[in-house]
Protein backbone atom coordinates (compact mmCIF):
# COMPACT_ATOMS: atom_id res chain seq x y z
CA UNK A 1 0.00 0.00 0.00
CA UNK A 2 1.37 3.69 -1.06
CA UNK A 3 2.10 6.03 1.69
CA UNK A 4 1.61 9.41 0.96
CA UNK A 5 3.14 12.54 2.61
CA UNK A 6 2.27 16.06 2.29
CA UNK A 7 4.86 17.65 -0.29
CA UNK A 8 5.14 20.99 2.27
CA UNK A 9 6.17 18.82 5.37
CA UNK A 10 8.35 16.70 3.53
CA UNK A 11 10.30 19.68 2.69
CA UNK A 12 9.84 21.66 5.89
CA UNK A 13 13.52 22.92 6.81
CA UNK A 14 15.17 22.84 2.97
CA UNK A 15 13.30 24.55 -0.06
CA UNK A 16 9.87 25.37 2.39
CA UNK A 17 9.67 27.41 5.60
CA UNK A 18 7.07 28.05 8.00
CA UNK A 19 3.95 30.17 7.34
CA UNK A 20 3.36 30.25 11.39
CA UNK A 21 6.50 31.51 13.41
CA UNK A 22 5.61 31.51 16.96
CA UNK A 23 7.21 29.89 20.35
CA UNK A 24 5.32 28.33 23.02
CA UNK A 25 5.06 26.03 26.08
CA UNK A 26 3.64 22.65 25.04
CA UNK A 27 0.63 23.40 27.49
CA UNK A 28 -0.17 26.56 25.33
CA UNK A 29 0.40 24.73 21.71
CA UNK A 30 -2.78 23.60 20.49
CA UNK A 31 -4.17 27.63 21.82
CA UNK A 32 -1.86 28.87 19.03
CA UNK A 33 -2.69 26.41 16.42
CA UNK A 34 -6.26 26.69 16.84
CA UNK A 35 -6.61 30.67 16.72
CA UNK A 36 -3.68 30.59 13.89
CA UNK A 37 -6.50 28.76 12.29
CA UNK A 38 -9.15 31.11 13.26
CA UNK A 39 -7.27 34.26 11.68
CA UNK A 40 -7.06 32.67 8.40
CA UNK A 41 -10.61 31.38 8.38
CA UNK A 42 -11.53 35.12 9.54
CA UNK A 43 -9.68 36.94 6.93
CA UNK A 44 -10.61 34.35 4.01
CA UNK A 45 -14.07 34.94 5.21
CA UNK A 46 -14.11 39.01 5.12
CA UNK A 47 -12.71 38.56 2.02
CA UNK A 48 -15.39 36.65 0.09
CA UNK A 49 -18.06 38.19 1.78
CA UNK A 50 -17.45 41.90 1.36
CA UNK A 51 -15.37 42.00 -1.85
CA UNK A 52 -17.42 41.07 -5.31
CA UNK A 53 -15.10 39.64 -7.49
CA UNK A 54 -16.26 38.67 -10.92
CA UNK A 55 -13.45 36.21 -12.05
CA UNK A 56 -14.15 33.77 -8.81
CA UNK A 57 -10.44 34.05 -7.45
CA UNK A 58 -9.69 35.76 -4.19
CA UNK A 59 -5.97 35.48 -5.06
CA UNK A 60 -5.07 34.99 -1.55
CA UNK A 61 -1.53 32.91 -2.33
CA UNK A 62 -0.58 32.90 2.01
CA UNK A 63 -1.28 34.06 4.60
CA UNK A 64 1.88 34.36 7.32
CA UNK A 65 1.53 35.03 11.25
CA UNK A 66 4.55 35.80 13.65
CA UNK A 67 3.73 36.24 16.64
CA UNK A 68 5.49 37.83 19.72
CA UNK A 69 4.44 38.60 23.42
CA UNK A 70 2.18 41.38 22.46
CA UNK A 71 2.15 41.80 18.94
CA UNK A 72 0.73 39.64 16.13
CA UNK A 73 2.10 40.55 12.66
CA UNK A 74 0.04 39.15 9.92
CA UNK A 75 1.11 39.39 5.85
CA UNK A 76 -1.62 38.49 3.42
CA UNK A 77 0.25 37.40 0.45
CA UNK A 78 -2.43 38.34 -2.63
CA UNK A 79 -1.99 38.18 -6.38
CA UNK A 80 -4.79 40.75 -6.64
CA UNK A 81 -4.77 43.60 -3.64
CA UNK A 82 -6.01 45.96 -5.66
CA UNK A 83 -9.71 44.34 -5.36
CA UNK A 84 -9.30 44.68 -1.45
CA UNK A 85 -7.39 47.96 -1.20
CA UNK A 86 -9.15 50.24 -4.46
CA UNK A 87 -12.32 51.94 -3.87
CA UNK A 88 -12.03 51.82 -0.29
CA UNK A 89 -9.18 52.70 1.94
CA UNK A 90 -10.72 51.92 4.97
CA UNK A 91 -11.23 48.14 3.94
CA UNK A 92 -7.56 47.23 5.93
CA UNK A 93 -8.86 49.15 9.13
CA UNK A 94 -12.03 47.04 8.26
CA UNK A 95 -10.62 44.13 8.26
CA UNK A 96 -8.17 44.30 10.85
CA UNK A 97 -10.98 44.86 13.12
CA UNK A 98 -12.98 41.86 12.06
CA UNK A 99 -10.03 39.84 12.73
CA UNK A 100 -9.06 41.53 16.19
CA UNK A 101 -12.31 39.51 17.17
CA UNK A 102 -11.10 36.40 16.90
CA UNK A 103 -7.74 37.31 18.65
CA UNK A 104 -7.30 39.22 22.23
CA UNK A 105 -3.53 40.39 21.16
CA UNK A 106 -2.91 43.57 19.03
CA UNK A 107 -2.80 42.81 15.40
CA UNK A 108 -0.86 44.27 12.90
CA UNK A 109 -1.78 43.36 9.01
CA UNK A 110 0.32 44.04 5.72
CA UNK A 111 -1.23 43.57 2.18
CA UNK A 112 2.20 42.26 -0.25
CA UNK A 113 1.64 41.85 -3.89
CA UNK A 114 2.88 38.81 -5.37
CA UNK A 115 4.10 38.75 -9.03
CA UNK A 116 2.92 35.77 -11.51
CA UNK A 117 -0.47 34.90 -9.32
CA UNK A 118 -0.92 31.79 -11.32
CA UNK A 119 2.40 30.77 -10.35
CA UNK A 120 0.96 29.41 -6.93
CA UNK A 121 -1.30 26.85 -6.21
CA UNK A 122 -3.92 27.96 -3.87
CA UNK A 123 -4.50 31.09 -6.11
CA UNK A 124 -5.01 28.37 -9.20
CA UNK A 125 -6.88 25.80 -7.66
CA UNK A 126 -9.47 28.96 -6.55
CA UNK A 127 -9.43 29.24 -10.43
CA UNK A 128 -10.55 26.10 -11.07
CA UNK A 129 -13.06 25.83 -8.61
CA UNK A 130 -14.53 28.86 -10.12
CA UNK A 131 -14.88 27.10 -13.30
CA UNK A 132 -16.70 24.67 -11.89
CA UNK A 133 -19.18 26.17 -10.15
CA UNK A 134 -19.99 27.78 -13.54
CA UNK A 135 -20.44 24.21 -14.86
CA UNK A 136 -17.10 24.63 -17.54
CA UNK A 137 -16.52 21.15 -18.63
CA UNK A 138 -13.00 19.73 -16.02
CA UNK A 139 -11.02 19.25 -18.49
CA UNK A 140 -11.22 22.72 -19.90
CA UNK A 141 -10.78 24.14 -16.76
CA UNK A 142 -7.87 22.29 -16.17
CA UNK A 143 -6.23 22.77 -19.78
CA UNK A 144 -7.21 26.60 -18.79
CA UNK A 145 -5.11 26.23 -15.80
CA UNK A 146 -2.08 24.76 -16.86
CA UNK A 147 -1.84 27.56 -19.75
CA UNK A 148 -2.58 30.20 -17.15
CA UNK A 149 0.66 28.29 -14.88
CA UNK A 150 2.64 28.01 -18.38
CA UNK A 151 2.49 31.71 -18.75
CA UNK A 152 3.96 32.68 -15.60
CA UNK A 153 7.14 30.61 -15.95
CA UNK A 154 7.04 27.51 -14.22
CA UNK A 155 8.32 24.34 -14.84
CA UNK A 156 5.81 21.85 -14.39
CA UNK A 157 2.09 21.68 -13.24
CA UNK A 158 0.32 18.90 -12.18
CA UNK A 159 -3.94 19.38 -11.68
CA UNK A 160 -5.98 16.56 -9.67
CA UNK A 161 -9.75 16.28 -9.78
CA UNK A 162 -11.37 13.68 -7.94
CA UNK A 163 -15.18 13.32 -7.00
CA UNK A 164 -18.57 13.03 -8.52
CA UNK A 165 -16.94 14.86 -11.77
CA UNK A 166 -19.94 16.21 -14.26
CA UNK A 167 -22.34 14.56 -11.92
CA UNK A 168 -21.39 10.73 -12.96
CA UNK A 169 -22.84 7.86 -9.77
CA UNK A 170 -19.30 6.87 -9.22
CA UNK A 171 -16.69 9.41 -8.09
CA UNK A 172 -13.40 9.09 -9.62
CA UNK A 173 -10.02 10.61 -9.88
CA UNK A 174 -8.70 12.94 -13.10
CA UNK A 175 -5.46 14.64 -13.60
CA UNK A 176 -2.93 16.30 -15.80
CA UNK A 177 0.39 17.26 -16.00
CA UNK A 178 2.60 19.09 -18.07
CA UNK A 179 6.34 19.82 -17.58
CA UNK A 180 8.33 18.21 -14.79
CA UNK A 181 7.05 17.50 -11.39
CA UNK A 182 9.59 15.76 -9.22
CA UNK A 183 7.82 15.00 -5.93
CA UNK A 184 10.39 12.32 -4.63
CA UNK A 185 13.28 14.86 -4.81
CA UNK A 186 13.94 17.03 -1.34
CA UNK A 187 15.79 19.92 -3.47
CA UNK A 188 13.27 20.64 -6.18
CA UNK A 189 10.76 23.36 -4.86
CA UNK A 190 7.10 22.25 -4.97
CA UNK A 191 4.33 24.21 -3.82
CA UNK A 192 1.05 22.34 -2.97
CA UNK A 193 -1.98 23.01 -2.28
CA UNK A 194 -5.47 21.02 -1.72
CA UNK A 195 -9.01 22.54 -2.28
CA UNK A 196 -12.59 21.28 -1.87
CA UNK A 197 -15.17 22.65 -3.79
CA UNK A 198 -18.45 22.73 -3.27
CA UNK A 199 -21.13 21.87 -6.33
CA UNK A 200 -24.54 20.65 -6.97
CA UNK A 201 -23.65 17.21 -7.47
CA UNK A 202 -21.30 17.03 -3.85
CA UNK A 203 -17.62 18.25 -3.09
CA UNK A 204 -14.81 17.59 -5.53
CA UNK A 205 -11.27 17.74 -4.31
CA UNK A 206 -9.28 19.85 -6.19
CA UNK A 207 -4.61 19.12 -5.36
CA UNK A 208 -2.07 21.28 -7.44
CA UNK A 209 1.65 20.75 -7.51
CA UNK A 210 3.67 23.51 -9.29
CA UNK A 211 7.35 23.07 -9.51
CA UNK A 212 8.64 26.42 -9.19
CA UNK A 213 12.32 25.48 -10.30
Amino acid sequence: MGQKINPLGFRLGTTQSHDSLWFAQPTNYSNNLQEDKQIRDCITNYIQKNIKISSGVEGIARIKIQKRIDLIQIIIYMGFPKLLIEGKPRRIEELQMNVQKCVHRKLNIAITRIANAYRHPNILAEFIAGQLKNRVSFRKAMKKAIELTEQAGTKGVQVQIAGRIDGKEIARVEWIREGRVPLQTIRAKIDYCSYPVQTIYGILGIKVWIFVN
